[in-house]
């Protein structure tokens, strides 16, 4: 796997894992949340100082932006659509 698709691999399971959104991790890495999707679809390429704020926020060493996924892995699903949950 490349190195652009292997951050936007890394990014999406680690947000997904602990349940952040795109909005909020965005939000409080200070940057805008169009370009954590770019990210994600590998159509962004993220600087080393944004994966360093990125990791800080996910509370993540650098390094797990770069892991090798096992062989058969499957890319993680998205979190549910909305701000809210659903009532």
């Amino acid at each position: 796997m490349k190195g652009r698709a292997l951050v936007a691999w890394n990014l999406r399971r680690l947000r997904t894992a602990q349940r952040v959104s795109q909005e909020r991790l965005a939000a409080d890495a200070g940057v805008d949340r169009a370009y954590i999707s770019e990210i994600e679809r590998e159509e962004g390429n993220a600087t080393v100082d944004l994966l360093d704020r990125l990791a800080d926020v996910l509370d993540v060493p650098l390094a797990e932006f770069f892991a090798q996924p096992p062989p058969g892995s499957k890319r993680a699903a998205t979190l549910p659509k909305g701000r809210r949950p659903a009532k």
